[in-house]
C-alpha cells in the first residue's frame, strides 16, 4: 500500500496507509463515535472544512450505495479510519468505500491508532491537520497545518447551500419500495438550506409538508411573499457568526411565521435573538449523545454534529432551554418564551443515528396547526405560484429513488450538493 501521513498543527504525527484518493488535504480534525452510517457522515454538509476520524475500528464492511446519501457527494475534507474493510458484504452495496472515496477525490488514511488520535483531540482540542500521500515530511506537514485557516470566522454555508430554490417530493425509506413518494400535503414549509440533510426533507415531506428549499441568502421578504405555514432553519457547517445575512433574515421572520431550527439553525436563531455562540473544545459528533428533555426528564440518545454552541446566558431573557447535553451540560434545545419558534442542537432526523427524537417534527406541525387556527391566511399558496412562474419547479427530487437534485453547487472543489 502507498504510505500516508497525518500531522496535526501541534506537531502530532500519525503514519499509516493511503485510503481513498492519493494526494493531500487539509481540515479541522474531529472524531465521530458512530458505529455505522459512514456514508451519511461523509455526505453531511455540516462536515465541510473537516477531516473526520471514525472511532469504531472497522469501517466499510457494508459498502456504499446510491441511496444512503445526505447530499449528492462527499463533503468531508478527509477521512481517517483504523481499518478499511475492502470486501463489503451487503445486498444493497454497489461499490466499496475505497472506490467511492477515490471516485470523489477524498484523501484518507488507515492503519493508525485512532484511539490515540481521539484521546489527543479530547485532551488538546480539535485542530487543523494535513493528510498527505505526496509529502511525508512531518515538519513540512506541521507547518502546512499551522498555516491552514480554521473554522472560526469562516462562512462555510455559502460553499454548501443550493444555487436556486427547488421543491422536494421524496418521503422516507420503505423496505419494500425504497424512498416513498410525496403524500398529501397539509402544510407548506420554506426550508433555508445552510447545508441541509436530505433525511430532514424526507421527514418533513412524509409528515405532510410541501417543502420548498431556498438558498441560504434568500431575503426574508421573498419567503414571506411565498406565505408558507412555517419556516425551517437547517443544519450546516462551521461558525455561525459570519453567516450574518442568515441572522438578519431570521430576525425579520420571527413572530411572522412558526420557525423550527436544527443544529446550525439553532445557533443562527440564538444569534437572531441577540445571543452569542462559542466554539466547543472538540464538538459533538456521533450517534450516541445523551440528551435530556427538561420538560419530561426523559433522556434521548441522539445524533449530533457540531463544533459551536449557544451561550444560554446571553439569551435567557428571550428563550428557555428545553434540552440539555448530559455529558457537558451545553444547550441542546431552546424555544422562544412568547413567539412560535424553537430549535434543537442535535439531529432528530437520525441519519445515521437513533430515532428517539423524531417527535420534534410533529411538534413543528402542531405549531403550524395552532398558528393557522389563530392567524388563517393563504397557507403557502404563493410558494407554488412563485416557483411555477420562474420555472424553478424543475429542480424536483424524484420519488422513485433516483433523487439527485441537479444544478446545485457548493462552490468548493467543483462539488455538487
Amino acid at each position: 500500500m502507498k504510505r500516508a501521513m497525518l500531522v496535526l498543527a501541534d506537531g502530532m504525527v500519525f503514519e499509516g496507509d493511503s485510503f481513498g484518493a492519493a494526494g493531500e488535504t487539509t481540515g479541522e480534525v474531529v472524531f465521530n463515535t458512530s458505529m455505522t452510517g459512514y456514508q451519511e457522515i461523509l455526505t453531511d454538509p455540516s462536515y465541510k472544512g473537516q477531516i473526520v476520524t471514525m472511532t469504531y475500528t472497522q469501517i466499510g464492511n457494508y459498502g456504499v450505495n446510491h441511496e444512503d446519501k445526505e447530499s449528492a457527494d462527499p463533503q468531508v475534507e478527509g477521512f481517517v479510519v483504523k481499518e478499511d474493510l475492502d470486501l463489503p458484504s451487503n445486498w444493497r452495496s454497489q461499490k466499496s468505500l475505497q472506490e467511492y472515496l477515490k471516485e470523489h477525490g477524498i484523501v484518507g488514511i488507515q492503519g493508525i491508532d485512532t484511539r490515540a488520535l481521539t484521546r489527543h483531540i479530547r485532551d488538546y482540542g480539535a485542530q487543523q491537520g494535513v493528510i498527505s500521500t505526496t509529502d511525508l515530511n512531518p515538519e513540512s506537514l506541521a507547518a502546512k497545518a499551522k498555516a491552514a485557516p480554521g473554522l472560526s470566522g469562516r462562512d462555510l454555508v455559502k460553499e454548501v447551500t443550493c444555487a436556486e430554490p427547488y421543491q422536494w417530493n421524496e418521503g422516507v425509506w420503505d423496505s419494500t419500495q425504497g424512498y416513498t413518494g410525496k403524500p398529501a400535503s397539509r402544510y407548506t414549509v420554506v426550508a433555508y438550506d445552510y447545508g441541509i440533510k436530505r433525511n430532514i426533507l424526507r421527514l418533513l415531506t412524509s409528515a405532510g409538508c410541501a417543502v420548498t428549499v431556498v438558498p441560504a441568502g434568500t431575503p426574508a421578504e421573498e419567503v414571506l411573499e411565498m406565505d408558507p405555514d412555517g419556516v425551517f432553519l437547517s443544519n450546516g457547517p462551521g461558525d455561525p457568526e459570519p453567516v450574518a445575512y442568515a441572522v438578519e433574515n431570521i430576525k425579520l421572520l420571527l413572530g411572522k411565521k412558526p420557525i423550527f431550527g436544527i443544529c446550525l439553525g439553532q445557533q443562527l436563531l440564538g444569534l437572531a435573538l441577540g445571543g452569542k455562540t462559542y466554539k466547543l473544545k472538540f464538538g459533538h459528533h456521533g450517534g450516541n449523545q445523551p440528551i435530556m428533555d427538561l420538560a419530561t426528564r426523559n433522556v434521548e440518545i441522539a445524533a449530533e454534529n457540531h463544533g459551536f454552541a449557544i451561550d444560554m446566558e446571553t439569551v435567557r431573557d428571550a428563550v428557555e432551554m428545553t434540552h440539555v447535553n448530559l455529558n457537558d451540560r451545553t444547550c441542546e434545545g431552546l424555544r422562544h418564551k412568547s413567539l412560535p419558534a424553537f430549535a434543537v442542537q442535535y439531529h432528530p432526523e437520525a441519519s445515521p443515528g437513533p430515532h428517539d427524537s423524531r417527535y420534534l417534527f410533529t411538534r413543528f406541525l402542531d405549531m403550524m396547526k395552532e398558528r393557522k387556527k389563530t392567524s388563517p391566511g393563504k397557507g403557502g399558496a404563493k410558494a407554488k405560484k412563485t416557483l411555477s412562474a420562474q420555472k424553478r419547479n424543475k429542480k424536483t427530487a424524484s420519488p422513485s429513488g433516483a433523487h439527485e437534485v441537479k444544478k446545485l453547487k457548493t462552490g468548493a472543489k467543483g462539488k455538487k450538493t
